[in-house]
């Protein structure tokens, strides 16, 4: 498959004519210059993806000192861009130069049409490798931009102030966090409020939710790996863990994991290194690790499903997100603020909630968290005539019935249970069922299964 831009410059017309016919087998397109004069203005222009430059335009001259000048010129222009440059064997020690001042590569005329294509393959990975990561970093400066404005409602409870003063103070330190809770109370926002809070916040937060993946997935997405490891290898391809590099990686639902693949994940933690599959070059790492879950971890060490090695790896600081219900207080100013978000964004404005919504509110248990309360206010939005929204507006009897038995089962078994009726309520179908649950549908599948739901 076809695929990006590549610029040549080169004064030769036969060099030029003999690699656009090598080349537009390979890229989607081919620009060739016979002269470097708008080399700049046809860099931003067009944009491209790799260019290619000879190292010498001007008739008996061979220093190599015009490349050398148009690398620079390059490298003005767009810094990230990979340059390969074109050389004779004699100018080998000037290309060395030339690698030192920031070309990517070279390559040797006559050159071997095989290793041309490696080498400027290599540099177009290279080249997507860093739009990538550019686009990562400018996601993460929105979103941190997002998390320092007043549009997350965190809570004025006792329990979310000491929640909050905790924050504040692992945010500043490198040391790995574990953070549980019941499924809807905000595990994965808590993260997000560390990272950008931390040093590290100008760099990638990248997060991985250990229920949606495969075990025989899990290496290649966390260690990467290198063209040809397995059949659907077809490049090389970095991990979560390299992703994360500088950065944050936050591993949510690690309860999951099988205890074959916890000692890998230890390995690598105490290391600080990871080895892509198929390659055996260990690649260094310097990440700061937030976990999270709602199983009960030291209740699994002793049940023999989690490594106790890695539990105290991983759990430096330990951060319990209350549950709703244990934070009363707090249920009418979060629900206040849903309220003013989803009145705004379906264009309902004057929104208010009725005293008997209030009590209701206040009285129920919300077993989802405030996951539940969110979509119960943006349902409620939705569907109702008026301006106030009454006791009607909110449909929790379901839950409620089931909410009175809340302290008799597990949190597996409630769990089990929500899936279960999802599924007969939307005829097992998948995409839906995942989303009413808010959860991804391998995440679903993984817990069909885990629960024996056919």
């Amino acid at each position: 498959m076809k695929k990006g831009c590549i610029l040549i410059i080169d004064d030769n017309k036969n060099v030029l004519s003999a690699l656009r016919i090598l080349l537009d087998n390979y890229y989607e397109q081919v620009l060739l210059l016979p002269s470097p004069n708008t080399l700049v203005h046809t860099l931003k222009e067009k944009n491209p993806d790799v260019v290619l430059l000879d190292m010498n335009f001007s008739a008996g001259i061979n220093n190599g000192n015009e490349g050398l000048f148009w690398l620079s010129e390059i490298k003005k222009a767009d810094p990230e861009i990979p340059v390969v440059l074109f050389t004779a064997y004699a100018d080998i020690e000037l290309a060395v130069k030339a690698l030192k001042q920031g070309a990517t590569d070279f390559v040797v005329k006559p050159w071997d049409n095989t290793k041309l294509l490696a080498t400027l393959q290599s540099a177009y990975e290279l080249r997507a490798s860093k739009k990538e990561v550019k686009k990562l970093r400018e996601k993460q400066s929105v979103l941190n931009q997002e998390l320092n404005k007043d549009d997350i409602c965190w809570g004025r409870s006792e329990p979310m102030k000491n929640l909050l003063s905790l924050i504040n103070k692992v945010a500043q330190t490198d040391a790995n966090i574990l953070i549980t809770g019941e499924n809807g109370t905000g595990k994965e926002l808590i993260a997000r409020k560390i990272h950008y809070s931390s040093h590290r916040a100008n760099e990638t937060l990248i997060s991985l939710d250990i229920g949606s993946i495969t075990e025989s997935l899990f290496e290649s997405e966390l260690f990467g790996h290198v063209k040809g490891a397995f059949t659907d290898a077809r490049t090389d391809r970095a991990g979560k863990f390299e992703a994360a590099d500088k950065g944050t990686l936050f591993l949510d639902e690690i309860g999951n994991l099988s205890y074959p693949l916890q000692a890998k994940l230890l390995t690598a933690l105490q290391s600080r290194q990871v080895v892509r599959v198929g390659d055996n070059k260990p690649v260094p790492v310097d990440i700061r690790l937030i976990s999270a879950t709602n199983k009960d971890l030291f209740e699994s060490v002793k049940g023999g499903e989690f490594r106790e090695d890695l539990l105290y790896r991983i759990n430096t600081i330990h951060i319990e997100v209350p549950p709703l219900r244990e934070r009363k207080e707090d249920i009418v100013l979060l629900a206040d603020f849903f309220l003013n978000r989803f009145s705004k964004k379906y264009n309902k404005s004057g929104m208010v909630l009725s005293d008997k919504v209030i009590a209701k509110l206040e009285g129920y248990t919300w077993p989802g968290n405030v996951r539940e309360l969110q979509h119960a206010i943006e349902k409620a939005v939705i569907l109702s005539d008026s301006n106030v929204l009454q006791d009607y507006d909110f449909h929790t009897r379901a839950v409620e019935d089931r909410a009175s038995v809340i302290e008799s089962i597990s949190i597996e078994e409630m769990e089990k249970i929500l899936i279960e009726k999802s599924l007969k309520k939307h005829n097992k179908n998948i995409s839906v069922v995942a989303e009413e649950l808010g959860i991804t549908r391998p995440t679903l599948y993984n817990k069909m299964k885990k629960y024996g739901i056919s």
